[in-house]
């Protein structure tokens, strides 16, 4: 069971439905994502065993099920992005992305302020002064005020390899822009998640009715586990209703392939479901 956030004529509210099937039952009026990431252990999984208020209303959608949470996001996590980072700094500085890899310390970033990310089927962005954009599909964890991981979802970390490529100082432009985050479907408590050792991440870029670019990877191929990117996540700072960060990627497009606008990323996560969201162009 997930617990979703949806949208009708009647406001939002939280529901709770499989990941893969959708929401199907309403829960109890004011319930929220940060009343349930910032209140006492436990809250999430005790909201989506509790009692319900009924099914949805008509025309009710999935939306970001996020609040006020920050979005911060790891780099380097697997070797294959270590490698393509390197590729693209060639002209200035691949050895730190080599460096970052085996450090004790991880890289972190902010990546979205709150009510920044793109829900399902919500557009993403690219920017228009860049000449070289991916997706980048990542295991998202949600973390309670405390530092606990207590659901996953899927996450989409679109970035400007171009720019970032340029001058790993860049990396601001190339990572926070209008919709270069987007998050969804749901939560997944991570008790009703498969292991993370067995989570896979699939990707597909549809264009023109066409297959663009498709890619997989296993999550055990990463180098740092969630829990200890979280812990220094936490470290000198303060979420007092939780947070949210993507643990990286290993989906690597060539060189040749950019998104362009009309295109429609679709990450799959078999247990914690679908997000999909199309291209726009950012004006720069």
């Amino acid at each position: 069971m997930a617990l979703w956030r949806v949208r009708s004529a009647d406001g939002e509210r939280l529901a709770r439905g499989p990941a893969e099937a959708g929401p199907g039952e309403l829960l109890p009026a004011g319930l929220t994502v940060d009343g349930l990431l910032g209140g006492g252990p436990g809250a999430l999984a005790a909201a989506l065993d509790g009692p319900g208020d009924g099914p949805l209303p008509d025309g009710a959608s999935p939306v970001l099920p996020l609040g006020a949470q920050e979005v911060w996001a790891a780099g380097v996590t697997f070797w294959r992005s270590r490698e393509a980072r390197m590729e693209e700094a060639e002209a200035a500085a691949p050895d730190v992305y080599d460096r970052v890899y085996e450090a004790e310390r991880p890289e972190l970033f902010f990546k979205a302020a709150p009510g920044r990310s793109r829900g399902p089927g919500e557009p993403v962005g690219i920017r228009a002064d860049s000449g070289w954009d991916v997706p980048e599909p990542e295991l998202a964890v949600v973390a309670d005020r405390r530092g606990e991981i207590v659901a996953y979802t899927i996450g989409n970390d679109l970035s400007s390899r171009s720019i970032e490529g340029e001058n790993p100082l860049y990396l601001p432009q190339a990572k926070l822009y209008l919709g270069s985050c987007a998050l969804g479907p749901a939560l997944v408590p991570v008790a009703e998640a498969p292991a993370f050792e067995d989570l896979e991440i699939r990707l597909v870029v549809m264009r023109d009715g066409g297959e663009a670019f498709a890619g997989s990877v296993a999550l055990g191929q990463m180098r740092r586990r969630p829990a200890e990117l979280v812990d220094w996540l936490f470290r000198a700072q303060e979420f007092p209703v939780g947070a949210v960060l993507l643990t990286g990627t290993a989906i690597v497009p060539p060189s040749s392939f950019t998104l362009r606008p009309g295109d429609l990323v679709t990450i799959t996560v078999p247990g914690l479901g679908e997000l999909s969201n199309p291209v726009a162009l950012v004006p720069a």
